[in-house]
């Protein structure tokens, strides 16, 4: 029986959670539908860091959308590289654009936004937001008009 995960490491095997930062355990897939334009969503609710300062915990839902161009991310690889911030020290807004320039790294996608919805810790929430648009296209306009557009 031909295996349709061929070359996928963490889909199809018993869940390791790795404790540090670890982007190597993204992976990818191609994308067979990459002539088409389309929105590929992922919520991460439970997405943890540790404050670099006190070492206190922070919850956040992650959220993630982009366009893909030939490379899509593998939702069991990107769940266990969410995870492994749980230990890493780093402020809000340096977790998503690490998460977004990670991605970006891995996948090459068109389009790319990146949004941290952190809970409030001493009365305030922080909601960064990280995007990307491919350089000289029509999603490198489109990151700068989202961007711009956001509160």
């Amino acid at each position: 029986m031909e295996r349709k995960n061929e070359g996928l490491k963490a889909l199809g095997t018993k869940t390791v959670y790795r404790s540090d930062y670890s982007p190597e355990i993204l992976e990818t897939f191609d994308n067979k539908h990459p002539e088409n334009d389309y929105w590929v969503r992922f919520n991460c609710p439970e997405f943890t860091s540790l404050c670099p300062i006190t070492g206190q915990p922070d919850f956040a839902e992650i959220r993630i959308g982009y366009i893909p161009a030939e490379k899509m991310v593998e939702s069991k690889s990107l769940k266990l590289y969410l995870f492994s911030f749980r230990n890493h020290g780093d402020f809000h807004e340096d977790c998503v654009n690490i998460i977004m320039k990670d991605l970006v790294r891995l996948m090459q996608p068109k389009y790319i936004e990146v949004t941290g919805l952190f809970t409030p810790r001493g009365g305030i929430s922080i909601h960064p937001y990280a995007n990307y648009g491919k350089p000289g296209t029509k999603y490198a306009a489109m990151a700068e008009r989202r961007l711009m557009e956001r509160e």
